[in-house]
């Protein structure tokens, strides 16, 4: 054996992204302690440019250790008991993860279901609130990294609100790439991750917590299920010099990393970083159709960051994925659960959202169908 020495790939599937060289070299500074009051200082900031790239004035706004799945998980398990009813909206997987999620706390789960690649039906949810008076939650995914469907998150949080639920929203390949926009949307509990549109590498959930979400914490009659994502527990973690309490070992070169992402990303300015995933999204949109490939999702619920390309007649799905990985050195994703075998996914991420890459990508799809 001898030390790993991984290809150099160009990323456009539906995650991980490329990570920028700034946010590698960050990975390899020093290590130190958890505990060292330079790290705590670092932490601070790290929340900081969490609430901006959130939009929001949350002061629960954290990264969980471990990756977006864990993100779902701390926002279920400290949200919703035992017996409760929580509305999920089911357009894609992750959807569907939501409900696992609901289930094996043991509350109710009423589903509002919508076909693969549409968004969120607004007047659906608003029949399942008005059916389910008292529901504790509603939850629904954002971007759904499944489908490439973007929900109306503003007026999803609104219906929850109007009706006393708090709303989950599920934003992992969101954050950095499109508008998200916690305050204004009123959303209670949102969860993102590291290795989408912030460009640094898997392993990190950002989170954030709106008050009402918080006092809902606070009046839980049971404990949380879940030690670890304890919020309760974390949060006192990330509460700076002199008031912090141990919790676990942070891992302190990822946090690094996920800093200098933030940062790379407040360099550019949010609605600076939006234009340019949607700028790529129509020049990979046309190139597509000079092709003869189409989008799977209406135009107007698009993801400019993860475009879902239906499979042609004729081609098969594991073969020229293989050969773009192969002859190129681009990985494009496959579909997940009904559009399995139907389509390709091809991300338009974080640091790997640029020209270039659109046209790399673009040039192999014409080779490898001979187009």
């Amino acid at each position: 054996m001898s030390s790993f020495s991984p290809p150099e790939r160009l990323l456009l599937g539906p995650g991980p992204s490329n990570v920028s060289p700034r946010v590698l070299a960050s990975l390899a500074r020093p290590t130190i302690g958890h505990l060292d009051p330079r790290f705590v200082g670092m932490m601070d900031e790290l929340k900081a440019l969490l609430q901006r790239a959130f939009r929001t004035t949350h002061r629960l706004t954290l990264p969980i250790s471990a990756p977006g799945s864990a993100g779902m998980e701390a926002c279920f398990v400290n949200l919703v008991e035992p017996g409760d009813t929580v509305i999920v909206c089911r357009n894609g997987v992750f959807g569907g993860r939501m409900r696992e999620n609901v289930l094996r706390i043991g509350a109710r789960c009423v589903l509002v279901e919508d076909a693969f690649g549409q968004p969120v039906d607004p007047a659906k949810v608003e029949a399942a609130l008005k059916a389910n008076p008292g529901a504790k939650a509603l939850a629904f995914v954002h971007a759904e990294t499944s489908t490439g469907a973007r929900s109306d998150a503003a007026l999803l949080c609104r219906l929850a609100r109007e009706h006393g639920a708090l709303s989950i929203v599920d934003s992992v390949t969101g954050l950095g790439g499109i508008p998200v926009e916690v305050d204004a949307w009123g959303a209670d509990a949102i969860y993102s991750g590291s290795q989408k549109c912030l460009s640094a590498p898997p392993g990190l959930s950002p989170l954030s917590f709106s008050d009402r979400a918080v006092e809902a914490l606070k009046a839980r009659k049971t404990a949380v299920q879940s030690w670890f994502f304890d919020l309760g527990l974390v949060t006192a973690y990330w509460s700076g010099e002199g008031a912090r309490t141990y919790h676990h070992t942070a891992p302190i070169n990822m946090l690094y990393a996920l800093h200098e992402a933030l940062l790379i990303l407040h360099e550019e300015g949010l609605e600076a970083a939006w234009a340019r995933h949607h700028a790529n999204h129509l020049r990979l949109r046309d190139g597509l159709a000079a092709i003869g490939l189409d989008l799977l999702v209406p135009e107007a619920a698009r993801l400019p960051q993860l475009n879902t390309v239906r499979i042609p007649e004729g081609a098969d799905d594991a073969g020229p994925r293989r050969r773009l990985l192969d002859e190129f050195g681009i990985e494009v994703g496959a579909g997940l659960g009904e559009l399995a075998g139907k389509v390709w996914r091809i991300g338009l991420m974080g640091h790997g959202s640029r020209p270039e890459n659109v046209d790399r990508v673009l040039g192999a799809l014409r080779t490898v169908l001979g187009r």
